[in-house]
Order: structure tokens, then C-alpha cells, then sequence
């Protein structure tokens, strides 16, 4: 019998430390910032550089299709660093979420797109959608496609789209190349434009059918990849406001004292390592059981959501509390945190859809 582990092995201690660098390199905050601007940075080259450089598009593709046959446990590596950077690459939403649809519905010519980097796709789920609760608003007519989604991570970055289509017989999975006729895409005023939203709107565009009747099962098996990796992006988060507070306390003085030496921040510090540190525990083992195909693994990512998204909220508004003046500043990070940490609160569903979801699949009574 399998048993978890929630230590970091030496392959993903040294993943960690390739995706750090290349982000500290290339995802500083002061570019980042300019996402909010009215010219933002282009990062398409940091996206390049971690899909294609470090192979990290195919993670969670297996070798025999040209991907690094490499485990939920890695992707959850990655996506703590992503996380750390508050870094605006479209990983979770083509390197997880659109890949693992594909492998599902059996699609091996665009996976092996995917995970070469010279593709990127987005699957055509709005964000906030929780697995379990998805309703199809495309539907097929003849050859086209009809309808609106609303809300859509990574559409703006992606070269094809991946469609969940209401059919005559059920529902059915589509690819879309980005620019076909009758698609527009319409970027939406987000909270966090480090993740860009966008409708997408299908006027009789043309596409093409890739499951084989098994179009259900790869939206859900991807929206709880999604949900349990997005833990480890929000433990990331976390894990960088904590520690930027605390090394903060130790050196701010006040009245002639650091201020991490006054009780009451003490106590708020020590309050957020335990919520931190279980976040961790939390997120690993998520990442672990969706690794492993444990019976456990959807249970696991409906409880590491339902903690580590309010986790990452309480992180940083501590992170700006505690920093007195200069954490309410345009200059200072502490908003992006903020930001990516609020919008990822609602992503795949919000903690008590997540509790909800949670109390049905222990057979708990309403």
C-alpha cells in the first residue's frame, strides 16, 4: 500500500532552485508591477524560457509523447514558485489545466504541442468554477460552435483553445485554434492582472471533436489538478509574506526596539507560521495523493483548497499590516500578494464550495 510523503526529494529540491533563479532573473517585482500599467512588461519570453528551456510544459506529460513524464509532485514545485513570484506565466492554465484535458480526451498530436513549448492552450472553463459543478454554456450546431464563457484563465496567451461543448448526446471536448473565425476574445478588468481573464465568444466557429465520449471525466479530472496544485501556488504565496514580514519585524525598530520583539507582533507572527505550516502540509499532500492516483486525491484537493486559499489571504494581509506605511505603497509587492492571493481565494471555487464539495465526498449528511 502506498503511503505518503510529504518531504521534497532531491529532483524537486533542485527544480525549486532552477524555476527561483530564472524568476528572480526575469520576473523582478518592479516588472511585474507593470502588468497594471497602461503598457505592461511582456513576460512571453519568461513563459518560453520555463516551457521550453527548463521543459516544464510537459511536466505532467509522459515521456513516450515528448513530455518529461515527471509527476503532480513537480508541477506542485513549480507552481510554489509561481506562486513566490506572484509570476504572470500561464502554467497553471496550459501546463496543467489544458494539458491534462488533453490527455484525458486522448489527444497526443496537440499534447505533444503543448509540451514541447511551442503551443499554449487554455481550457475554456471559467476560473471560478469548482470541480464537480460544471456547466457547459457552448453548445454544437452541425460543425460549429455557438455560445459564451465567461471569466477564462490564459485565453489571451494561448495559441488553441480546448472547449467543453454541450452535444446532442452529451458532452464533448473541442479544439479551437486562437484566431478562427466567428472566436473573440474579450480581456476582462480583473483584480488580479497577473492571471488575465478573458470572455471568449463562439459565433459558428469551426472546430474539432478529440474525446471519445470521455469529455466529462477530462474536465473534472483537470479541474481537480487544477484545485490541488492551486494550493501549492497559494502556499508559495504565503510562504514569501511570512517570511518577508518576519525578516521585516527583525529589523524595523520602533521607540528603540525592533517591532518584532513587541508581544503582540509576536504573537501574530507565531499565529501565521502555524497557518502556514499547515498549509504546507495541506498542499504537499494533495500534490502527493494526485501523484500517487490515491483514492484520497480529490478529498486531499477539496481540503487543501478549503484551508491554503484562506491561508494565502490572511498571509498577505499580514504582509501589508505589518509593514506599517510602506506596506500600503504602489512600490512595495506586498499588493501583488494581495491581489493573486484574493483572486485565487475564488479560483476553482470558493473554501466553502470546496467544504461543501468536501462533506459529499465523505458521504456526510446536509
Amino acid at each position: 500500500m502506498n503511503t505518503a510523503d510529504l518531504l521534497y526529494s532531491d529532483t524537486e529540491d533542485a527544480l525549486r532552485d532552477s524555476v527561483r533563479r530564472l524568476l528572480a532573473d526575469r520576473c523582478a517585482h518592479e516588472l511585474v508591477v507593470g502588468a497594471y500599467d497602461g503598457t505592461p512588461a511582456d513576460f512571453s519570453g519568461v513563459w518560453k524560457s520555463l516551457a521550453v528551456e527548463l521543459g516544464l510544459a510537459g511536466l505532467l506529460v509522459p515521456e513516450e509523447l515528448g513530455g518529461a513524464g515527471a509527476s503532480a509532485r513537480e508541477a506542485a514545485v513549480v507552481m510554489e514558485e509561481i506562486g513566490r513570484a506572484v509570476a504572470p506565466v500561464p502554467y497553471l492554465s496550459s501546463a496543467v489545466l489544458a494539458t491534462v484535458a488533453l490527455l484525458k480526451a486522448g489527444d497526443t498530436e496537440t499534447v505533444g504541442a503543448l509540451a514541447d513549448g511551442t503551443t499554449t492552450g487554455a481550457l475554456t472553463v471559467g476560473l471560478a468554477t469548482a470541480p464537480g459543478l460544471f456547466t457547459p454554456t457552448v453548445r454544437r450546431e452541425g460543425d460549429a460552435l455557438t455560445g459564451t464563457v465567461t471569466s477564462v484563465a490564459g485565453v489571451s496567451e494561448a495559441d488553441i483553445l480546448i472547449v467543453p461543448v454541450e452535444g446532442p448526446d452529451g458532452l464533448e471536448l473541442h479544439t479551437v485554434p486562437a484566431g478562427t473565425a466567428g472566436v473573440t476574445v474579450t480581456p476582462v478588468l480583473a483584480l488580479d492582472m497577473t492571471r488575465p481573464l478573458s470572455d471568449v465568444a463562439f459565433d459558428a466557429a469551426a472546430a474539432t471533436r478529440i474525446d471519445d465520449g470521455n469529455a466529462a471525466a477530462a474536465v473534472r479530472e483537470a479541474l481537480v489538478l487544477g484545485a490541488a496544485l492551486l494550493a501549492s501556488e497559494q502556499l508559495g504565496l504565503a510562504q514569501w509574506c511570512f517570511e518577508t514580514t518576519l525578516a521585516y519585524a527583525k529589523e524595523r525598530t520602533q521607540f528603540g526596539r525592533a517591532v518584532g520583539s513587541f508581544q503582540a507582533i509576536k504573537h501574530r507572527l507565531a499565529d501565521l507560521w502555524l497557518e502556514v505550516t499547515s498549509a504546507a502540509a495541506a498542499a504537499r499532500y494533495a500534490a502527493d495523493t494526485a501523484a500517487r492516483g490515491d483514492a484520497d486525491a480529490e478529498v486531499a484537493a477539496a481540503v487543501a483548497q478549503a484551508y491554503c486559499s484562506d491561508v494565502a489571504v490572511h498571509a498577505a494581509e499580514e504582509c501589508i499590516q505589518l509593514h506599517g506605511g510602506i506596506g500600503m505603497t504602489w512600490e512595495y509587492p506586498a499588493h501583488l500578494y494581495l491581489k493573486r492571493a484574493k483572486s485565487d481565494q475564488l479560483a476553482f471555487g470558493t473554501a466553502y464550495r470546496h467544504r461543501a464539495r468536501l462533506a459529499d465526498l465523505a458521504d456526510l449528511p446536509a
